[in-house]
């Protein structure tokens, strides 16, 4: 990777945090997902009519992740409603690393030097340090096996994008084409809400559709960048969103308990040095 791709990495992954920290501060969570999707299919009809038409082969990986994607916003509200989101969310974001990690090996032929290796498992070790109380009995099981399932969804669209970007023939389109067909789980998020989607208060409509468009350009650059770098690696990098979202709620949000976010997140830089240090 250069130090241009871990850049525009580094910076998706503050825009991550910050549309995570906007979904965070909503009452209505279902309604703002619902409005995030709104937002990527407006993303996405702008890069799909600057780009042109993705190649044949690249249609099933969209179709694929597509659905993948819907799985992941259902275990992601999960996780929402029954669980702390400083807590389960980590969970769901260390675990992606490493199975993305070894899907890149399996399907890709990716194969990462053992000292990359070593860092993706430090990072992803101290990812879930973030999680706080989880082992400790504070968190219901159901709410981890929630953040697990969607660090499950996560992975599996994350390696999915990955190689569908690189038959797509312009990378843009394939993100543009995605953005599109994702604009199907707002139609169903506002069809299971009924009347009420008609009466959203402005607070919600200003903070689903600004994260929607922030969340938009956060992935779509992570999409870019698996075009061109090891799928391991990128994912790896993204997930420091984690350790700036936990750094968010310490210093804007006062979330406690401080210590263990601060060291936690020294951890997972660690890992991303040896990480970089093992592909140098």
């Amino acid at each position: 990777m250069t130090y241009s791709t871990v850049l525009i990495v580094l910076f998706a992954a503050l825009l991550h945090a910050t549309w995570n920290a906007l979904v965070k501060t909503a009452s209505d969570r279902l309604a703002v997902l619902g409005l995030l999707n709104v937002g990527h299919v407006a993303f996405g009809v702008v890069l799909a009519i600057n780009s042109p038409m993705p190649d044949i082969d690249s249609w099933g990986y969209i179709a694929a992740s597509t659905l993948i994607h819907f799985g992941y916003y259902y275990m992601l509200y999960q996780s929402y409603r029954l669980g702390d989101l400083s807590q389960v969310y980590p969970i769901a974001r260390g675990m992606s690393p490493v199975l993305v990690a070894l899907g890149a090996q399996i399907f890709a032929g990716e194969t990462l030097p053992p000292m990359a290796w070593a860092g993706v498992l430090t990072a992803s070790a101290g990812i879930f340090l973030l999680s706080g109380n989880v082992f400790s009995g504070k968190v219901s099981g159901v709410a981890v096996a929630a953040a697990m399932g969607t660090g499950l969804m996560i992975a599996s669209y994350s390696l999915v994008d990955g190689l569908g970007v690189r038959l797509v023939g312009s990378a843009t389109a394939y993100i543009g084409w995605l953005f599109i067909f994702e604009g199907l789980a707002a139609v169903y998020i506002f069809g299971r809400m009924g009347k009420r989607s008609l009466k959203l208060s402005r607070k919600t409509w200003i903070l689903g559709l600004t994260g929607g468009l922030v969340s938009a350009l956060a992935y779509g650059l992570v999409i870019y960048v698996k075009s061109i770098a090891p799928l391991g690696m990128v994912s790896t990098l993204r997930e420091t969103s984690v350790v700036i979202a936990a750094l968010i709620g310490v210093v804007l949000l006062g979330e406690r308990p401080w210590r263990l976010r601060i060291a936690a997140s020294v951890v997972v830089a660690v890992g991303v040095v040896i990480m970089g240090l093992g592909v140098t």
